[in-house]
């Protein structure tokens, strides 16, 4: 018998919480993508790898499914090769990183630009 289905707290404007995990059957309904086709891109794009429960069925998440709305687009809609796709995702998960990574290195400096601020007050209120 399977699992009930795992859910997000529900929201405080009494809405019906969102699931975290979804089937490869569900996934396949939502995208209009055929279940074997999702499970061979699961194979050519290293990116896309739902975890997969103790049963060994996969657990898609949400970050999963915009994956595969994303390669969806660029093989059937843009026109890239699987290897072509392959490339652009591997930039765009590049990109996003090194995004990740500026803001991260932005908030520090802030952070210190803080403290040395309060330094200098310090030193301002002393005789």
């Amino acid at each position: 018998m399977g699992r009930a289905p795992v859910f997000r707290d529900a929201n405080m404007d009494g809405k019906a919480p969102k699931r975290i995990y979804f089937s490869i059957g569900e996934v396949s309904d939502m995208t209009d993508v055929p279940q074997h086709v999702l499970r061979y891109w699961e194979e050519v794009f290293p990116s896309l790898n739902p975890p997969k429960r103790r049963s060994g069925s996969r657990a898609y998440r949400e970050q999963d499914i915009e994956k595969v709305r994303l390669i969806k687009q660029l093989l059937y809609e843009q026109g890239f090769t699987i290897r072509g796709a392959r490339k652009k995702l591997r930039k765009e998960i590049l990109e996003e990183e090194e995004t990740r990574k500026l803001e991260a290195l932005s908030d520090k400096l802030s952070d210190i630009e803080e403290r040395i601020q309060n330094i200098l007050d310090i030193l301002d209120l002393e005789p």
